[in-house]
């Protein structure tokens, strides 16, 4: 078989999924676009308003409130996952039985839904009955979900819970392709643990990390499902993130046009700091990489 036909065929087989990804894609992304740039309370014909949509969201004090809260949350959680994430890697056994049942345990969170992780948490925390609240309040703390302070660090305990795993496995991942020879070199040079983490392990992660931040970023940014199943965005506003912010505007007030400029708004942001992210961070470490060799 020749290449073309391989090709050919590699493309015939790839052509059912990327027409299923373009019609649940970018078809739907499409109408919320059209959606955006309407008046859909005009009657059966929708009128066409331009951006004045866009320009009553970006002015709107809600929605500059619930972006702060999202871009609040990813830094926390960035913040809190990066390191942790990172020293779990380096203590677990590079190889091993013991090594595989860890990379098990690990990958158990990453593999739940996040709407089960939400009510798992959920009946955590539930007055009286929560093992969570309960354990917490013996410890002469109050528990009460009806503190915001309270709800923000559940919601950072539970994000931190369910995806630290994944900087975990990356992490493991990128230490175990660092070659013997960089420890051998470092233990002959007489190098300590924090001198082979500075100048070994952490520039090989680097590249990972970076896509470990990306990924929980993106991530977090758009947390809706265990903000709404802990406190519907509560208590008062203070975890009315900006997914929560979007959904009540589309759904429950049904106001399509600002919704649609909303969600426009919501993913120019995600797809810039990938872009960001993959045309210059990506690049320049492979520029590195190259005046290495």
């Amino acid at each position: 078989m020749t290449s073309k036909v391989q090709h050919r065929l590699a493309y015939g087989l790839l052509s059912p999924t990327l027409v299923l990804m373009v019609l649940s894609g970018l078809v739907p992304f499409a109408l919320v676009i059209y959606f955006s740039l309407h008046d859909t309370f005009a009657g059966e014909h929708y009128i066409w308003v331009g951006t004045i949509w866009y320009e009553q969201v970006l002015g709107s004090a809600e929605f500059h409130a619930a972006l702060l809260r999202s871009l609040g949350f990813s830094i926390l959680a960035l913040a809190i996952q990066l390191p942790l994430g990172i020293y779990i890697a380096l203590k677990l056994p590079s190889q091993g039985l013991l090594s595989k049942f860890y990379i098990i345990i690990f990958a158990i969170p990453l593999l739940m839904p996040v709407i089960v992780v939400g009510y798992i948490w959920k009946f955590l925390v539930l007055p009286k009955i929560g093992l969570l609240s309960e354990f917490v309040t013996l410890l002469g703390w109050n528990y009460d979900l009806n503190d915001p302070v309270v709800v923000w660090i559940t919601l950072i305990v539970m994000d931190a819970w369910h995806w630290t795993s994944l900087v975990v496995l990356l992490c493991f991942a990128g230490l175990r392709t660092i070659p013997d020879a960089y420890y051998q070199a470092a233990a002959i040079d007489g190098a300590g643990r924090w001198a082979i983490f500075r100048h070994i392990q952490l520039p090989k992660l680097r590249l990972v990390l970076m896509i470990a931040g990306l990924l929980r970023f993106m991530d977090s940014f758009i947390i809706y499902t265990e903000a709404y199943v802990l406190a519907r965005g509560g208590p008062g506003v203070s975890t009315n993130f900006l997914s929560l912010e979007l959904m009540q505007t589309a759904t429950i007030q049904f106001d399509l046009g600002e919704g649609g400029a909303m969600a426009v708004i919501y993913a120019t942001i995600v797809v810039v700091v990938a872009w960001l992210f993959f045309s210059r961070i990506i690049p320049s470490q492979s520029m590195k990489s190259q005046e290495g060799t």
